[in-house]
């Protein structure tokens, strides 16, 4: 049976509340799936160049268009504008009880969005001798929502207080990881020693490395 994508919408931000879901009747040919980083300038620069330091990770933003055609071509929907009207009700509506529009989760798939729209554009493209519309495209955007449990997951998993664990890759130097933790290459030996490493050149990809709150690391 074939599965269509599923936009559910939720009354409260912690995505428990549904209240509603709107079905597409065409799946999306391609979907866009954007993720973004912003950099700031590391102090040592000079005229070789600039080094970044990694400051923040954007919100995710989905993506698509999806057709609603009522020619009779495809099952699943008998006015263009009502459809319309539905999906604009559970995605884009503000409501007055939540003070903002529902939250929404995409599901299909494997895929499992937590967001927000963004940005709808619809264009009819067909129409009935009255005038009335038979097809319209939906261009509709996404923005990844993380809810309180998300964001106190994130907080706890980068807590300078907590012994955090990385997976060495074949690029990786014990330097490099301890500054992907540590945000400073000079703890490099602790971590070494939490981990009982006897080579500190040599690491194997694959290996799953200790790294022990910053506290234990000696102050710079």
């Amino acid at each position: 049976m074939l599965s269509k994508l599923d936009i559910i919408a939720y009354s409260d931000r912690e995505l428990r509340a549904k209240i509603g879901k709107y079905e597409l009747q065409i799946n999306p040919d391609a979907i866009s799936h954007s993720h973004s980083s912003s950099f700031s300038k590391a102090r040592g620069s000079d005229a070789a160049g600039t080094v970044l330091k990694f400051h923040t990770q954007s919100p995710q933003e989905v993506s698509f268009d999806f057709v609603i055609d009522v020619t009779g071509a495809v099952r699943g929907a008998k006015s263009v504008n009502g459809e319309v009207d539905k999906f604009k009700d559970i995605a884009y509506t503000y409501h007055g009880k939540i003070h903002s529009p529902n939250y929404l989760k995409l599901v299909w798939g494997g895929m499992a969005f937590k967001c927000m729209l963004t940005k709808l554009g619809i264009k009819y493209d067909l129409f009935a001798p009255t005038g009335k519309p038979l097809r319209a495209r939906l261009s509709v955007s996404f923005r990844q929502h993380q809810t309180p449990e998300d964001l106190a997951r994130r907080a706890d998993k980068k807590s300078a207080d907590l012994t955090h664990t990385d997976t060495v890759t074949a690029a990786d130097t014990l330097p490099l990881m301890a500054y992907r933790v540590y945000d400073r290459t000079d703890v490099y030996v602790d971590v070494a020693r939490a981990n009982d490493l006897n080579d500190l050149t040599h690491l194997e990809p694959g290996q799953m490395l200790r790294f022990p709150p910053s506290r234990e690391a000696p102050d710079g």
